[in-house]
């Protein structure tokens, strides 16, 4: 499919289903669609993100990501308010781009508009590309944060995992690059290349765990987590808010987006969203599983972890240490990309 099919199709379920609820702002194309071109092909390992305001959500919006005429939409919800000033959407990193190059889909005030115009203007100012490295940075921090709260012990290893995750972010930014989810470290890799920066990759992946992960070792992660994501789709009866990303309908992003990335010898690329994948499925059956599913699918996911080497709270722990001693290097080599990225003022 084409991009500008998909970008057709997700206008229609705009204007079918999200114009008539009452309280709706507006809604506009979101994430790596918006870095495409019409003519482009959308591979079926892809999904169109779409970001829909209102203050009030149909309990519809939880369903997350389902096909609309061939298309894999995801639909997120936000208050209007998210959206007040250009300032608010110039300083957040995960907005900030899809106010660059977007295709707004339905702007019944006229507000998204003036929101798009001032964005695009201002978004390679270096004080707000700087910003928006912060703000990454912060999210990274805050994900630290949460291994000092009571939780279980998929949801500690998920925080160390996105803190790891989020440090492509900063740099992504910084390189005026989508600050894509599934496959930022591919992203982030080509990045870094362009400016001769590759040793920073393979620091980033030590912080991920696998740096030295063999592709075999990937291979057999992908296929336990596989197994592992049949058997809790079905299951799934509590709401969270990745809830739909562990659906029939979504495994051919979780696990063949996967295998295609190990088959092009991006194995270790591949291991962030594999790890969470798993993560996530563990989090469903913690909920809704049995105890025999439980104790069926442990000991694979546990040994995924030992392999990044966050099985143990002392494990997570350590590497939430170096992740945090990180930062400031991190921050000095995301100043030194904006100096080097044309069209950064």
């Amino acid at each position: 499919m084409r991009v500008s099919d998909a970008r057709a199709s997700a206008r229609e379920w705009v204007q079918e289903e999200a114009q008539s609820q009452p309280g709706f702002g507006g809604a506009f194309l979101h994430g790596s669609i918006n870095w495409m071109a019409d003519h482009e092909v959308l591979v079926p390992t892809s999904d169109v993100d779409l970001l829909v305001l209102n203050d009030t959500p149909p309990p519809a919006a939880r369903r997350g990501k389902f096909r609309y005429r061939d298309v894999l939409l995801e639909v997120s919800y936000l208050p209007n308010a998210t959206f007040a000033t250009p300032e608010q959407i110039l300083g957040a990193y995960h907005l900030a781009g899809s106010f660059r190059m977007t295709t707004i889909l339905a702007d019944p005030a006229g507000r998204l508009g003036g929101l798009h115009a001032a964005v695009a203007e201002h978004y390679a100012r270096r004080e707000w590309v700087r910003a928006r490295c912060e703000d990454a940075a912060n999210k990274v921090r805050r994900f630290l944060k949460g291994l000092d709260e009571p939780a279980q012990w998929h949801d500690h290893a998920t925080t160390v995992l996105f803190a790891a995750g989020v440090t492509t972010h900063v740099l992504l930014v910084a390189g005026l690059r989508n600050p894509t989810v599934r496959r930022r470290y591919v992203t982030v890799r080509e990045l870094l290349a362009a400016h001769n920066l590759l040793h920073v990759h393979e620091q980033l992946l030590e912080l991920l765990g696998c740096r030295t992960l063999t592709p075999a070792r990937a291979a057999g992660h992908l296929e336990a987590v596989a197994v592992l994501f049949d058997a809790t789709a079905p299951v799934v009866a509590t709401w969270f808010p990745f809830a739909a990303d562990i659906a029939p309908d979504a495994r051919s992003v979780a696990i063949d987006g996967s295998r295609e990335l190990i088959e092009r010898g991006l194995h270790r690329e591949a291991m962030f969203w594999i790890a969470a994948t798993a993560l996530r499925c563990q989090k469903v059956l913690a909920h809704d599983g049995t105890p025999e599913q439980r104790a069926t699918f442990l000991p694979a996911t546990e040994a995924l972890l030992a392999d990044l080497g966050i099985a143990t709270p002392p494990d997570r722990a350590r590497r939430a240490a170096q992740i945090e001693a990180s930062l400031p290097q991190l921050m000095a080599t995301a100043e030194q990309i904006m100096a080097a990225t044309p069209g950064v003022e």
